[in-house]
């Protein structure tokens, strides 16, 4: 699936099944308790913390895929293309830290 096509999806989804789109301050603060459901588990999982009984059925990916689904939805409702975010982004990353990384003596 590409980004548009995730994006025109959930778009589809929150139309029939979701009734409407959550207004935009929900769906920061939805995605600010998914992000921190993701860093609970890498906390547990790569970290120093152990698992609680009530953490054990968590998943990364399904946890990491709530953060892409209100991720695309703030982006559907405020017009963002992510698409041609992404290409821009990833455009400026490359023209700022064309060196920078390969420099950085803590990377090697």
């Amino acid at each position: 699936m590409t980004i548009e096509e995730a994006q025109q999806t959930v778009d589809n989804w929150i139309k029939t099944t979701g009734v409407r789109y959550f207004n935009e301050l929900t769906n920061l603060a939805m995605l600010t308790e998914e992000v921190g459901e993701v860093a609970r588990i890498i906390a547990r999982q790569y970290g120093e913390q152990s698992f609680k009984p009530s953490d054990k059925d968590k998943n990364l990916a399904d946890e990491l895929a709530d953060v892409l689904f209100v991720v695309i939805c703030l982006a559907n409702q405020t017009g963002v293309n992510l698409t041609e975010a992404l290409e821009k982004n990833l455009q400026k990353k490359t023209t700022r830290d064309q060196d920078r990384h390969k420099n950085n003596e803590k990377l090697h």
